[in-house]
């Protein structure tokens, strides 16, 4: 008996028949897709805030509105509102001396086919809707898979595409991880995701057996550098802001603070305020989003707790909850200081209400550690130096960096959002995420005129042309 094809694969031929039929993507109906997905969120978005707070158990819906609906209408809006700028050919130098003759040349953007997205479960939307801008921007269609560990809203998402959009253009995939894998593995014209470096890695093998380019959105363990000329308490308060955003469970949350060593207690301190202040009352508190299972609240607890018995110093801030707290997955943020290089939480993207900080005497020691781990998705550089800040940025190496602030650069959407090395590769946002999806196509178009053969270029090839070489060798 022959297996039926999957989901993935229905979705996938269907699709690629319709890209086939279809010949080129006039920006006005790219535009009219953009809309479409536009209108669907819209639409949905209290079903959707709903859904995702379910899975988290009870995540701030402000934060859902700020960063999974308006993030992604940002996205889907500077899309739909550049692209015609973005879809013109683009005109280049032709090949001397032909050009003496006519020949032109150009480079012509068009869309690759079929691209599957594989989003995550911190960012339901986000992760699925943003990349999803750039792609239809670029004339494709797509296919999305939703995080399994978010099921809820997963399902309300399949729900509202199957209520607002044309399957043979954005279509929804729901299931578990053996649908993830069956997902990945389809001959894709393109495949994004969005996760960690090891599920990344095993998407990019999976990928590579049917020759799919991949874009990959990785994070790590992105680290703050402070300046000694940087106000501290202003620099603990935007870390603080960014840190608690999702409980750190995002994938630009900062990680490692490093610090100058006679500032570490003026930070901690700083750090402890205004943390107690932005979350009283942790325990009941709606406005902290609760760790999003009970899997990942143990794995950040027990870094932490390593790292406590290698004899970090943990400082809290914040108090620690009570038992109700703890059953709605609710944790203090916890500052391990200089923890073992060893130490679980020193080894792996915490991703959750823990920060490192570690101090330094100067900030070339610093920078020097950094460099000796996987490039970052993101980098963060506190202080008034000019030269300091131009010197960080010349030796180091991000996916992105924001400057006396954190966690703000993905919210350029105009500017390319992506990592380097084990924090990803491509990009998205902008007319960069248009190229990422688009093919570039160089296009050659010769003159009326040939004068190959009287310039003895065609054999029998004459000795003039020899010389013609010849001279053109030349440094």
């Amino acid at each position: 008996m022959t297996t039926p094809p999957s989901p993935a694969a229905r979705h996938l031929a269907a699709q690629q028949a319709a890209f086939r039929a279809e010949g080129p993507v006039p920006a006005s109906v790219r535009r009219e897709r953009l809309q479409a997905v536009i209108d669907m969120l819209l639409k949905h978005t209290d079903a959707l805030c709903a859904a995702i707070g379910e899975d988290f158990g009870g995540r701030p819906p402000v934060f859902t509105l700020s960063n999974d609906i308006l993030g992604s209408l940002a996205s889907l809006k500077h899309a739909r509102d550049h692209l015609e700028g973005w879809m013109g050919d683009d005109a280049r130098p032709s090949v001397a001396p032909f050009d003496n003759f006519g020949a032109t040349a150009w480079v012509r953007y068009q869309p690759k086919g079929v691209v599957g997205i594989v989003g995550t479960w911190n960012a339901p939307l986000f992760t699925l809707l943003s990349p999803l801008a750039s792609v239809l921007a670029a004339g494709n269609r797509a296919v999305l898979k939703p995080s399994e560990v978010a099921p809820s809203t997963a399902e309300v998402l399949a729900a509202a595409a199957r209520d607002c959009l044309d399957p043979t253009v954005v279509a929804v995939v729901t299931g578990d991880a053996a649908v993830a894998a069956d997902f990945s593995a389809q001959p894709w014209n393109h495949l994004v995701f969005t996760g960690s470096t090891t599920v990344g890695k095993k998407v990019m093998e999976a990928a590579a057996k049917n020759l799919v380019p991949v874009t990959l959105e990785l994070g790590g363990k992105s680290p703050v550098l402070i300046g000694q000329s940087a106000d501290i308490r202003n620099a603990a308060e935007r870390i603080a802001v960014g840190k608690s955003q999702n409980s750190g469970q995002l994938c630009v949350s900062p990680d490692t603070v490093w610090v100058h060593r006679t500032q570490l207690e003026p930070l901690i301190a700083a750090l402890q305020e205004v943390y107690s202040g932005l979350y009283p009352d942790l325990a009941t508190n709606a406005d902290v989003t609760p760790v999003v299972n009970a899997h990942h609240f143990a794995r950040v607890e027990s870094y932490v707790a390593d790292a406590g018995a290698r004899g970090a110093r943990v400082v809290m801030a914040g108090d620690w909850p009570s038992a109700e707290g703890a059953a709605r997955r609710k944790m203090p943020l916890r500052l391990v200081i200089n923890p073992a290089a060893d130490s679980e939480i020193a080894r792996h993207e915490i991703f959750g209400p823990a920060m490192v900080l570690r101090t330094f005497e100067q900030m070339a020691d610093a920078v020097h550690e950094i460099n000796q781990g996987e490039r970052p998705l993101a980098l963060y550089y506190f202080g008034q130096d000019a030269a300091e800040q131009q010197w960080v940025l010349d030796h180091t190496l991000s996916g992105g960096v924001s400057i006396n602030d954190v966690a703000m650069h993905p919210a350029l959407h105009d500017a390319p959002f992506g990592g380097v090395g084990a924090s990803g590769m491509g990009h998205y946002h902008g007319r960069e995420g248009f190229l990422e999806f688009s093919h570039q196509r160089a296009v050659y178009s010769a003159g009326a005129h040939d004068p190959r053969r009287e310039w003895g270029m065609l054999p029998p090839y004459q000795p003039q042309f020899e010389q013609m070489l010849r001279a053109a060798l030349t440094p």
